[in-house]
C-alpha cells in the first residue's frame, strides 16, 4: 500500500461516517456503486466523492465486473485488514495492513467461468 498517506489524511478520512460504510460493506464482498449507495443510504455522488478519496488513499480497489448483456461496470473492494497507530517518543506512526487478494490467475478462472 502506498506510504505516502499523512496520518491526518487517514484521521479525516476514516472519521467521514460514509467512508467508513463503504469499508465496512466492501470488507464483505465487492460492490458497485449503486449497490454502496443503497447500502449506505447516501446519494451515487456522495458515493462516488468518497470511493475516490479511499482508492487515492490505497484502501479501496476498483475492478471491472462484465456484466451478461455484455456491458461493464466497477465494483469496489476493501484493501484495509488492519489499521494500528502508535504514539511513541512524540512521533505518531500508521500502518496500514492490507487484505490479502486472491491470485490473479484465481481471478481470471473465476470471470472465465461467469462467462
Amino acid at each position: 500500500m502506498n506510504g505516502d498517506r499523512s496520518p491526518g489524511e487517514l484521521f479525516s478520512l476514516l472519521d467521514d461516517e460514509y467512508a467508513r460504510a463503504i469499508l465496512i460493506a466492501t470488507s464483505k464482498r465487492p460492490m458497485s456503486a449503486k449497490m454502496l449507495s443503497e447500502e449506505c443510504g447516501a446519494s451515487l455522488p456522495t458515493i462516488y466523492r468518497r470511493i475516490e478519496r479511499l482508492v487515492d488513499c490505497d484502501l479501496l480497489t476498483e475492478h471491472t465486473q462484465i456484466a451478461e448483456d455484455g456491458h461493464h461496470y466497477g465494483v469496489y473492494e476493501a484493501r484495509l485488514q488492519r489499521l494500528t497507530v502508535d504514539l511513541s517518543d512524540g512521533d505518531l506512526q500508521i500502518a496500514v495492513e492490507e487484505r490479502r487478494s486472491e491470485d490473479i490467475a484465481d481471478r481470471f478462472t473465476d470471470m472465465w467461468g461467469e462467462l
